[in-house]
């Protein structure tokens, strides 16, 4: 068994999860928001369908340079676009972390923002907080959203209280 075989099945695993949640946005609140420095409900389902993207950026660079002047994020216009999106960057980051071989996990790879350097870590190590727990994180947002707006939230690792 490859190194990467247990990460692409906590990929896969963990993007079903948030997807189920992602489902439930309500089209017509995309633009709500809990609290004036929150991101909108778009905005962070926007996120995390970005954030399956890092597969790519951490396995096919040794660098990810960071500029928020030029960066435009991902922003759906509705929820089947954010699904449709999800699920072609899901497909993208299962292809490229499939051909992982084991070496290249622990090979360093760089974050930089506008070229400073913000830290160097195994290839591994960074997919695991980027793609995984960043992700997982949001999805925790998610599913706080998804209450206030008085959606059935779906269970993540058991029944939530609506199942």
């Amino acid at each position: 068994m490859k190194a990467n075989d247990s990460l692409l099945a906590d990929f896969e695993r963990e993007a079903q999860t948030t997807r189920r949640f992602l489902e439930r946005l309500p089209d017509d609140k995309l633009d709500w928001r809990p609290h004036a420095k929150s991101s909108t409900a778009g905005e962070l389902g926007s996120h995390v369908t970005d954030l399956l993207r890092f597969a790519g950026f951490i396995f096919t660079q040794d660098e990810f340079n960071f500029d928020p002047s030029t960066y435009k994020p991902y922003q759906a216009t509705s929820v089947a676009d954010l699904l449709k999106t999800f699920d072609e960057n899901l497909a993208s980051g299962k292809q490229v972390l499939a051909g992982v071989a084991d070496e290249d996990l622990k090979r360093l790879w760089q974050f930089k923002i506008m070229g400073r350097l913000r830290f160097e870590r195994p290839k591994g190590d960074v997919f695991r907080d980027f793609a995984l727990a960043h992700q997982i994180h949001h999805r925790g947002q998610l599913s706080v959203y998804l209450r206030l707006l008085d959606v059935p939230v779906p269970g993540a690792y058991g029944p939530s209280a609506d199942e």
